[in-house]
Protein backbone atom coordinates (compact mmCIF):
# COMPACT_ATOMS: atom_id res chain seq x y z
CA UNK A 1 0.00 0.00 0.00
CA UNK A 2 2.54 2.39 0.76
CA UNK A 3 4.61 1.47 -2.02
CA UNK A 4 1.84 2.43 -4.48
CA UNK A 5 0.97 5.91 -2.89
CA UNK A 6 4.87 6.44 -3.63
CA UNK A 7 4.81 5.51 -7.03
CA UNK A 8 1.71 7.06 -7.79
CA UNK A 9 3.09 10.50 -5.92
CA UNK A 10 6.41 10.00 -8.17
CA UNK A 11 3.87 9.66 -11.40
CA UNK A 12 2.29 12.54 -10.81
CA UNK A 13 5.54 14.93 -9.80
CA UNK A 14 6.87 13.32 -13.22
CA UNK A 15 3.44 13.99 -15.13
CA UNK A 16 3.34 17.50 -13.94
CA UNK A 17 0.20 17.23 -12.17
CA UNK A 18 -0.73 21.01 -13.97
CA UNK A 19 -4.53 20.20 -14.00
CA UNK A 20 -6.81 22.37 -11.51
CA UNK A 21 -10.02 20.98 -10.13
CA UNK A 22 -13.29 21.95 -12.58
CA UNK A 23 -15.10 25.16 -12.29
CA UNK A 24 -18.12 25.60 -10.49
CA UNK A 25 -20.96 24.94 -12.72
CA UNK A 26 -23.29 27.51 -14.09
CA UNK A 27 -26.01 26.29 -12.73
CA UNK A 28 -24.76 26.24 -9.30
CA UNK A 29 -23.47 30.22 -9.34
CA UNK A 30 -25.24 32.50 -7.04
CA UNK A 31 -26.79 35.93 -8.22
CA UNK A 32 -23.51 37.80 -7.54
CA UNK A 33 -21.60 35.34 -9.30
CA UNK A 34 -23.96 34.75 -12.38
CA UNK A 35 -23.70 38.59 -12.39
CA UNK A 36 -19.61 38.14 -12.71
CA UNK A 37 -20.04 36.22 -15.07
CA UNK A 38 -22.39 38.30 -17.12
CA UNK A 39 -19.60 40.97 -16.98
CA UNK A 40 -16.58 38.31 -17.55
CA UNK A 41 -18.52 37.86 -21.15
CA UNK A 42 -18.72 41.48 -22.01
CA UNK A 43 -15.41 42.97 -21.14
CA UNK A 44 -13.01 39.77 -20.70
CA UNK A 45 -14.66 36.99 -22.86
CA UNK A 46 -13.44 38.44 -25.98
CA UNK A 47 -9.42 37.83 -25.22
CA UNK A 48 -9.77 35.52 -22.48
CA UNK A 49 -11.52 32.04 -22.22
CA UNK A 50 -13.23 31.48 -18.48
CA UNK A 51 -13.89 27.60 -18.73
CA UNK A 52 -11.79 26.34 -20.90
CA UNK A 53 -7.85 25.84 -20.55
CA UNK A 54 -6.69 27.57 -23.48
CA UNK A 55 -5.34 30.43 -24.63
CA UNK A 56 -7.62 33.40 -27.03
CA UNK A 57 -5.87 36.27 -27.56
CA UNK A 58 -5.06 36.29 -23.63
CA UNK A 59 -4.52 33.25 -21.56
CA UNK A 60 -7.16 31.32 -19.98
CA UNK A 61 -8.39 32.30 -16.37
CA UNK A 62 -9.72 28.85 -15.63
CA UNK A 63 -8.31 28.12 -12.60
CA UNK A 64 -6.77 31.65 -12.16
CA UNK A 65 -7.06 31.55 -8.37
CA UNK A 66 -5.76 27.79 -7.87
CA UNK A 67 -2.75 28.31 -9.02
CA UNK A 68 -0.36 30.55 -7.05
CA UNK A 69 0.80 32.73 -9.67
CA UNK A 70 -1.08 34.85 -12.45
CA UNK A 71 0.65 34.03 -16.27
CA UNK A 72 2.44 37.10 -15.14
CA UNK A 73 4.34 36.31 -12.54
CA UNK A 74 2.75 38.08 -9.68
CA UNK A 75 0.77 36.43 -6.68
CA UNK A 76 -2.81 35.24 -8.02
CA UNK A 77 -4.89 37.32 -5.13
CA UNK A 78 -7.32 39.90 -5.42
CA UNK A 79 -5.38 42.92 -4.96
CA UNK A 80 -3.00 41.86 -7.98
CA UNK A 81 -5.94 40.62 -10.32
CA UNK A 82 -7.99 43.65 -9.24
CA UNK A 83 -4.77 45.74 -10.21
CA UNK A 84 -4.59 43.87 -13.31
CA UNK A 85 -8.15 45.27 -14.35
CA UNK A 86 -8.36 48.17 -13.40
CA UNK A 87 -4.85 49.32 -14.83
CA UNK A 88 -4.34 46.44 -17.43
CA UNK A 89 -1.04 44.78 -17.74
CA UNK A 90 1.25 44.18 -20.94
CA UNK A 91 -1.44 44.11 -23.99
CA UNK A 92 -4.21 43.59 -21.23
CA UNK A 93 -6.32 47.47 -21.38
CA UNK A 94 -7.38 48.70 -18.47
CA UNK A 95 -11.00 48.08 -17.90
CA UNK A 96 -11.39 49.96 -14.51
CA UNK A 97 -13.19 52.66 -15.66
CA UNK A 98 -16.06 50.56 -17.26
CA UNK A 99 -16.92 49.21 -13.88
CA UNK A 100 -18.30 50.27 -10.42
CA UNK A 101 -16.54 48.66 -7.25
CA UNK A 102 -20.05 46.16 -6.99
CA UNK A 103 -19.16 45.10 -10.44
CA UNK A 104 -15.62 44.30 -9.67
CA UNK A 105 -16.85 42.72 -6.73
CA UNK A 106 -19.32 40.47 -8.79
CA UNK A 107 -16.51 40.09 -11.82
CA UNK A 108 -14.15 38.61 -8.86
CA UNK A 109 -16.66 36.74 -7.30
CA UNK A 110 -17.35 34.90 -10.62
CA UNK A 111 -13.30 34.63 -11.66
CA UNK A 112 -13.06 32.50 -8.04
CA UNK A 113 -15.34 29.73 -9.38
CA UNK A 114 -12.99 28.83 -11.95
Amino acid sequence: MVRACFLLMLACALAGCKSVPPPTPLSQLNEQQMHGHALFETHCGACHYDRRDAALHGPSLLGVYKKPYLPSGAPANDDRVTATIMHGHGLMPAVGNQMDQQDLDDLLAYLHTL
